[in-house]
């Protein structure tokens, strides 16, 4: 009984989101038109209204720790849900994001995406698309801001084990600015797919800054053993167990 109710206070939640985007979207539409600091404003106003909502809709309270950063860097990231996308987003002054190319055609995300500087790639030749990527990113650099990638490419669930791809190290490389890696549990609660969503408390974790200098291999290595090691424990803090 209990689990059918929270399926339905999550589909209630889930229809609240969108409706929202679709009301803050057009209500700053004007603002963001002749600024990129208005697309910033809606996107920071919708990051709140999710979390704030989910606090009491759902019984999902959100929690962002360590020490989001201000200035020019690259943030990479642990991808599980939409929801550490609004937590990481929502958390930094100007952030725009590696995103997949179809985005750019969705309603709402992706005009408010390109608005913000967020930059589309085609994952569909990984040569191709890491040059594009690279040549998108300098032509961008004006904008300035926090660029956030997932180095995994996709969403990878609570326990999933999924290769860590050479496109964070070639932009790491290529900007010599620090790397900020960013561990979360958010899956554990807001999975991939389906519409419910468990209560409890989800985590997205700034960690220790990566310097520039590092060989693509060292990078690698230390990005993949701070993200995973501190995910982990973030998920066995909110009760995840591997075998679930």
């Amino acid at each position: 009984m209990m689990y059918v109710i929270q399926l339905i206070r999550s589909i209630i939640f889930n229809a609240s989101m969108y409706l929202a985007m679709l009301v803050l979207g057009i209500v700053y539409l004007p603002y963001a038109l002749l600024t990129r600091d208005g697309a910033l404003k809606a996107c920071h106003t919708y990051c709140r209204y999710v979390r704030w909502s989910a606090s009491w809709m759902i019984g999902l309270k959100t929690e962002v720790r360590g020490e989001p950063p201000i200035g020019e860097v690259m943030i990479a990231a642990k991808h599980q849900s939409f929801l550490d996308v609004l937590m990481i987003f929502g958390s930094i002054p100007r952030g725009k994001f590696i995103m997949k190319s179809i985005l750019k055609y969705a309603p709402i995300i992706g005009q408010y995406g390109l608005r913000i500087g967020c930059i589309p790639v085609d994952r569909g030749k990984r040569g191709q698309a890491i040059r594009k990527m690279l040549a998108d990113v300098e032509a961008g650099r004006a904008q300035g801001g926090q660029l956030i990638i997932y180095p995994q490419g996709t969403r990878i669930p609570p326990g999933v084990k999924a290769p860590y791809k050479v496109g964070t190290a070639a932009l790491y490389k290529e900007l010599q600015q620090p790397c900020v890696p960013v561990a979360a549990n958010v899956g554990v609660f807001w999975p991939k797919r389906g519409f419910y969503r468990k209560p409890g408390l989800a985590v997205v974790e700034f960690l220790e800054p990566i310097q520039p200098g590092l060989t693509t291999a060292e990078y690698l290595e230390v990005l993949e053993e701070r993200i995973e090691t501190r995910s982990d424990a973030l998920a066995a803090e909110a009760g995840f167990k591997a075998d679930e």
